[in-house]
């Protein structure tokens, strides 16, 4: 996959996370939750964006190690959603999955750079 397609990926799950954050319950569990669901969530496209802009492969690693942040964070906040029955496990499915998927392809991408770079020396 390349950068841009990343790009609209990482965008279309953050739309995705707004979308599903106005979906939980106006409590406080809803409210709290769905702050540092929808900071995270948010953060994983923006924070891919600086990727594409890194300067070094140590810059590179470095921004990439915050997206995998976030979206780790992201599907931790997905998973207590569902555990708590603040929304059904149908609602958070396609997001959960797509979480677990973009941090899968982030670790192959920081392992795959470090690899290169090992090489390299």
């Amino acid at each position: 996959m390349d950068k841009e397609e990343l790009k609209r990926r990482t965008k279309e799950f953050a739309k995705a996370i707004i979308l599903l954050c106005r979906l939980l319950p106006d409590n406080r569990d809803g409210r709290l939750i769905g702050n540092q669901l929808f900071r995270c969530g948010t953060s994983v496209a923006a924070n891919y964006r600086a990727v594409c802009r890194a300067r070094s492969t140590a810059d590179f690693i470095s921004k990439m190690g915050i997206v995998l942040e976030a979206a780790d964070e992201s599907a931790f906040w997905l998973e207590l959603i569902s555990e708590t029955n603040l929304l059904s496990s149908d609602k958070i499915k396609t997001q959960l999955t797509e979480a677990n998927e973009l941090i899968a392809m982030f670790v192959t991408s920081i392992n795959t750079i470090k690899n290169n770079q090992k090489n390299k020396s």
